[in-house]
């Protein structure tokens, strides 16, 4: 039988290519080797303001994208988060078994808090509903970046001490799955920053709905260097050698073999073969997105993952509820 898997994704904006090699294209070979379950978790996202119409336009898109790339909701669960109530009410049960320290240790609040910024109790609180989104579904593996590794490890934590106090076995503890080396996508006009789809500068991401021309555009202009050749030396050529992981993670090709192929034909050659990749590889996702996003498939396809999580949200809520004293019959 199949180990569970689950991750959150929240609907921050629409994701790069940097996120598409990092984490979506990981996702769609782990629903083939896991019992998958894929969440968009919107209520996440209230931790900081948001636009209402945004919110729902954004989570629309995500959802859409996911499908997009190749999760198929006959192999895996795909559902928005407010749709599985038992989310919140397990998120306001953990808050109220963790300690505050714990919550305040966690980096995103102690910085923000630090810098004086205006911060709502949800920030505080939002590793408790993360930890929910966990246990809820019985995940044994959790695909984390390292900017999460700090929630994985409190709700490990929370589970080792739920049922040392309630009962062994009652929760499931979760193991991370980490982003494997050369998964860190570098921005094109800066190789020394990640690149972000909240860069101020729109020339130093590929977005995963950028239009073709616009793509090649990016990407031709992305910076390099004046050496002129093309190597794989991330100390003095780090823009080339971030274009080079580009097309060895979208391509399936060796960086070696990629460099004899490139390493007398100058830039101009080898930026345009990625650009024309990376379209070959977003513009079927494109199409399939836009698809969904004018039919009513999607809707059906998160209302029936929506069914299948409260099924098992539910029966894992009600196992946490007992061990409380909340269920009294």
């Amino acid at each position: 039988m199949k180990e569970n898997i689950f991750s959150g994704v929240q609907p921050s904006g629409i994701p790069t290519i940097a996120n598409y090699i990092g984490a979506m294209k990981a996702f769609v070979d782990l629903q083939d080797q896991y019992n998958a379950t894929y969440c968009i978790v919107n209520q996440h996202a209230i931790t900081v303001p948001q636009d209402p119409d945004t919110l729902r336009l954004r989570t629309k898109q995500l959802a859409a994208l996911y499908i997009a790339i190749g999760l198929d909701p006959k192999k895996s669960t795909i559902f928005v988060q407010s749709d599985v109530p038992a989310h919140a009410q397990a998120g306001w049960l953990i808050t109220c078994l963790m300690g505050l320290g714990e919550l305040e240790r966690m980096t995103q609040f102690k910085d923000k808090s630090a810098k004086k910024q205006a911060v709502n109790a949800g920030l505080l609180c939002y590793p408790a509903l993360m930890t929910g989104d966990i246990i809820l579904h019985r995940a044994k593996y959790v695909p984390v970046g390292d900017d999460q590794k700090q929630h994985l490890e409190l709700a490990r934590n929370f589970v080792d001490k739920f049922n040392s106090r309630f009962g062994d076995g009652l929760l499931i503890k979760p193991e991370g799955i980490f982003p494997t080396s050369g998964k860190r996508v570098m921005s094109l006009q800066n190789p020394s920053q990640k690149m972000s789809k909240s860069d101020s500068n729109h020339k130093a991401f590929v977005s995963m709905l950028d239009e073709p021309k616009v793509i090649i555009k990016k990407v031709k202009s992305a910076m390099t260097d004046s050496i002129g050749q093309v190597h794989y030396d991330k100390e003095n050529q780090p823009a080339i050698a971030n274009l080079l992981e580009i097309y060895a993670s979208l391509s399936g090709k060796a960086i070696d073999r990629i460099v004899e192929d490139y390493h007398d034909t100058g830039y101009g050659a080898f930026k345009t073969d990625l650009a024309d990749l990376i379209v070959s590889i977003i513009e079927p996702i494109q199409t399939r997105y836009n698809q969904l996003m004018e039919s009513d498939d999607l809707y059906d396809i998160l209302q029936d993952g929506a069914v299948k999580a409260n099924q098992v949200a539910n029966q894992t809520l009600a196992s946490m509820e007992k061990s409380l004293g909340i269920a009294y019959h």
